[in-house]
């Protein structure tokens, strides 16, 4: 293989307290916490609008926030932005989504259980853009859309650094305190010296849409969602292939398959008479687990119920009511760099825990924790988790299951 050396002198450009990267709902929970907290927050995205998958990704479902047996784990921002998604309101093909009225009342949790309804809700997502985007420009979080990390540099075990390209050429970002790795796929974990892992059964390929037809509103159709979902309605894998999601190559023919499949369905459901307008497709690839960081602990699905010292937050199972997670600091962070966090998708966990832990609520979950460390620290090693426990506890996060409401 040819090389290309290259002579780099990078300008510092920005420099910020906090230095998040990824703009999806991990990503954007981190910085609302850092920011909170008095930080100055630099958020870098790739893309030209935040969400990530929520809503460039066309996953529209802001899943449960409760254990399906009647009582609310997830709490803080994980709530605060269920409610932001649909603070314009929304109007589907399958009702008004608007959050389950036993959820906004006084109610036992034996009533709630018996209801059935969990604490979830599907939401516009160019609305939910807006909102997000609203949120972080008016705690004074600097947004650097157009802007991927490239490289790290490090110094005494910490990130000092964050090399990234733009549409202004390569820049630097230096940081004071912690940097928060919300890519969805460890790029920063990846580039830097903290260890990693790679998802080993793959990704399914997905080609979730938005149409329109003769009945009124815009209509989301889930094809090759081969996962049961919200409600119910599993469908035959589009192809044999799975993908990492870490090769240019290979995720760009991924995308190149999902439009295939978006056009295949559309004109194959016009031939039978349907009326089927495409209105919007994904803009980025629908991968769901890819690389993650091997942390200090592994959250594994069989740790239900098991309560953790340095719980920073608790999370439902959105596939199965019942189990109740709390989550680890532990599993933000690695040994090797002192001041590197994650959220989101790339926290560490088992393969058969990821599947549980990369979606909406989840990533928000763990974002306000990764942005609420960030801000007190620039050395992980030394933080008092007690003392970040009580600032998550004043949020209003609730840390332990034997905590919640009976």
């Amino acid at each position: 293989m040819k090389n290309i050396v290259e002579k780099l002198n990078t300008p510092v450009n920005y420099e910020c307290d906090v230095l998040v990267a990824g703009g999806g709902i991990a990503g954007v929970s981190a910085a609302i916490a850092a920011a909170r907290r008095g930080t100055r927050v630099t958020l870098i995205e790739r893309s030209f609008q935040l969400g990530g998958l929520a809503t460039s990704g066309l996953v529209t479902i802001y899943l449960p926030i409760c254990d399906g047996m009647g009582r609310q784990v997830s709490f803080g921002i994980a709530e605060e932005l269920l409610r932001l998604s649909i603070e314009h309101g929304w109007e589907s093909d399958i009702e008004k989504h608007v959050i389950p009225e036993i959820w906004l009342t006084d109610h036992t949790r034996e009533e709630r259980a018996a209801d059935g309804k969990r604490f979830d809700v599907q939401f516009n997502p160019h609305l939910f853009v807006m909102s997000l985007e609203r949120v972080l420009v008016e705690l004074g979080v600097r947004i650097l859309y157009g802007a991927t990390a490239v490289a790290t540099s490090e110094k005494d075990g910490r990130i000092e650094a964050v090399i990234i390209e733009s549409k202004s050429g390569r820049e630097a970002i230096t940081v004071d305190r912690c940097v928060v790795d919300a890519t969805g796929d460890a790029d920063l974990c990846q580039l830097s010296s903290a260890k990693t892992a790679i998802y080993s059964n793959g990704n399914t390929l997905a080609a979730w849409y938005y149409f329109t037809n003769e009945a009124p509103g815009a209509h989301l159709k889930m094809h090759g969602f081969t996962d049961v979902d919200l409600r119910g309605t599993p469908e035959k894998a589009l192809t044999k292939k799975n993908y990492t999601g870490i090769d240019v190559t290979e995720v760009s023919e991924m995308v190149c398959e999902s439009h295939a499949a978006i056009e295949k369905d559309i004109l194959a459901r016009r031939e039978k008479g349907e009326i089927v307008i495409p209105s919007c497709i994904a803009s980025i690839p629908q991968l769901r687990m890819t690389r993650r960081l091997k942390g200090l602990y592994e959250l594994s699905d069989e740790d239900m119920h098991k309560p953790f010292e340095d719980s920073v937050g608790m999370v439902s199972n959105w596939r199965k009511r019942g189990p109740v997670y709390e989550i680890p600091f532990r599993t933000l962070r690695g040994a090797e760099v002192k001041n590197l966090l994650c959220a989101g998708r790339c926290i560490s966990v088992t393969d058969a825990m990821w599947d549980i832990t990369r979606v909406i609520p989840d990533c928000a979950v763990t974002g306000e924790a990764a942005g609420a460390a960030a801000a007190m620290t620039d050395d992980l090693d030394k933080l008092d988790i007690s003392k970040l426990q009580e600032t998550l506890v004043a949020a209003g996060v609730v840390l332990h299951e034997s905590d919640l409401k009976k």
